[in-house]
């Protein structure tokens, strides 16, 4: 998905355009979700990115996404630009824990 957002629409609250673009958003990355794992693959690892307009968007979290368009909205923009493209990933393993345990005190 790559788009940009016009948050002023005539004859739509703006509340409830804002509502609709997370929907629309929600509903994209649940759709690309859905999609068959290629072989070697664990799960879809999304790359995102915002700004203005495209040529100032930078990279963010997919988790960020929401904030960043209610910063938007309390700002007074007019628009903003959303990327977002899904790609195959594979979990890491986590690091191994201390084998003696955590620290305690003798108390």
């Amino acid at each position: 998905m790559r788009k940009t957002f016009q948050l002023q629409v005539e004859g739509k609250h703006p509340d409830r355009l804002v509502e609709a673009i997370k929907h629309e958003i929600r509903k994209y990355i649940k759709r690309e979700r859905g999609h068959a794992l290629p072989e070697g693959a664990d799960f879809w690892d999304f790359d995102c990115r915002f700004g203005t307009d495209e040529a100032s968007a930078g990279t963010v979290h997919l988790s960020d996404i929401t904030g960043r368009i209610d910063g938007v909205v309390q700002e007074g923009g007019k628009q903003f630009y959303v990327e977002i493209l899904a790609k195959p990933a594979k979990r890491q393993p986590r690091a191994a824990a201390d084998p003696a345990g955590p620290a305690q005190d003798g108390a």
